[in-house]
């Protein structure tokens, strides 16, 4: 059984899509509801039974130096590493996979605030000895929909949540949205090393690979998870005339946090 439990955080890439608020800071340094999305993080996943944390930073990576020296009561045992400003992400985990500490260890976007029994699928991963466990969430599709019940139009709808989506041709086949969080093998990382350090596209790369040769997961969230891509997703927590429940949500755990 691990002392430690590693969870690794992706922060080093740039916000472009975040207008002047990403050209000050990096991405998980945003604020929702007055408190940085790296706060958010730390707190759950210490929460979670997460001890260690490995953060490859890159673009305004001092800022989130100073974060940590500012905030060294959330966790204790970071290591913080300069991956570079232009490294892709699959070279980033190359650099900092001989730094990860457990057996199996967690690998998460830094730009999203969630909250779920993580601990629970943490160890059914390891109870099921799965190589790969893919985090799956409901998202809200922007666009209007027509729907649609035994081949009768029966209503329309925007901003409907969705957690799969049907592939016309292929009834057998559903895609479910990735949350950008998932529990991997630390060993069988390794082993596919040199198929994913180079690759412009790190999850391209490197998912249909790792499905392909190990075992593999997925298990869908029940619980609060907000991914910031832009602007209006800061809004939809900060105000609630934009999201009124996600405002809620959010209000409500960082209360309990």
């Amino acid at each position: 059984m691990d002392r430690n439990r590693t969870a690794v955080i992706l922060c080093g890439g740039k916000g472009t899509r975040l207008g002047s608020i990403g050209k000050k800071l990096p991405k998980t340094l945003i604020k929702l509801q007055g408190k940085e999305i790296l706060w958010y993080i730390l707190k759950i996943l210490k929460k979670n039974n997460f001890n260690h944390i490995i953060l490859p930073i890159g673009y305004k990576g001092s800022k989130i130096k100073h974060f940590i020296r500012k905030n060294k009561k959330l966790i204790s045992n970071v290591n913080l590493i300069d991956t570079g400003v232009e490294t892709n992400i699959g070279k980033r985990i190359s650099m900092i996979r001989r730094y990860i500490v457990s057996s199996n260890f967690l690998l998460l976007n830094g730009d999203a605030v969630f909250d779920f029994d993580l601990n629970k699928m943490f160890l059914t991963h390891k109870k099921q000895k799965r190589d790969i466990t893919f985090i799956s969430s409901e998202i809200i599709y922007p666009y209007g929909t027509v729907g649609v019940r035994n081949n009768k139009v029966i209503d329309f709808k925007r901003s409907l949540k969705y957690e799969a989506l049907r592939v016309r041709n292929d009834k057998n086949y559903i895609a479910y949205n990735y949350t950008g969080m998932s529990i991997i093998n630390t060993k069988k990382l390794t082993k596919q090393n040199k198929k994913f350090i180079s690759s412009k596209n790190f999850e391209m790369d490197f998912f249909p690979s790792f499905i392909k040769s190990f075992k593999s997961n997925l298990v869908k969230l029940s619980g609060f998870w907000h991914s910031v891509d832009n602007y209006k997703d800061i809004l939809a927590v900060n105000n609630k005339k934009i999201s009124k429940e996600k405002y809620m949500l959010l209000k409500k755990i960082r209360k309990k946090l």
